[in-house]
């Protein structure tokens, strides 16, 4: 058999909940994430994230077997924007438990993350482009910006090539 048939290729991640249409509301009118497909119970957003009523996902998954709940806060949504201090000020006038607001990580991406309604965890960050970028406006050299964000030397400077 062929190896590439073989081997999985990542589709989705889905995150059950409680009121699908609060987390739609969430996901697509707050974080303005696009619907392409509304089932009801499950909803599938552009980019690969889908939505599942958290009942009904688990009575299809285990069948009479389930036991207890699934966990919340064993994992992360990531998101990236452009526009990080206009999206948690967005974030702040709606009833979103925050996590910690704007911090800078030890690789210099700027980040904040919440719980959903549901308890999981979202992240919300510059990308990496963008801390290049920021760090080498802030007059680091190619090598430093490498020791702060991590990033390898070819990735810093095909980013600041472009600009």
């Amino acid at each position: 058999m062929n190896e590439q048939n073989v081997n999985p290729v990542f589709h989705s991640a889905v995150l059950l909940v409680e009121d699908v249409e609060r987390s739609k509301r969430f996901y697509s009118v707050v974080l303005g994430q696009r619907i392409v497909f509304d089932f009801g119970r499950n909803v599938v957003f552009e980019g690969g994230l889908a939505i599942w009523d958290r009942d009904y996902a688990l009575d299809l998954i285990f069948k009479e077997k389930r036991k207890g709940q699934v966990g919340a806060s064993n994992a992360e949504i990531y998101f990236e924007t452009g526009a990080l201090d206009e999206l948690l000020d967005r974030l702040s006038k709606e009833k979103v438990e925050f996590i910690h607001s704007i911090r800078e990580e030890p690789w210099g991406q700027r980040v904040f993350r919440v719980f959903d309604f549901d308890g999981h965890i979202i992240e919300f960050a510059e990308s990496m482009e963008s801390v290049v970028s920021r760090l080498e406006g802030q007059g680091f050299g190619f090598d430093e910006i490498a020791r702060k964000s991590k990033m390898p030397l070819d990735f810093i400077k095909q980013v600041l090539e472009k600009e």
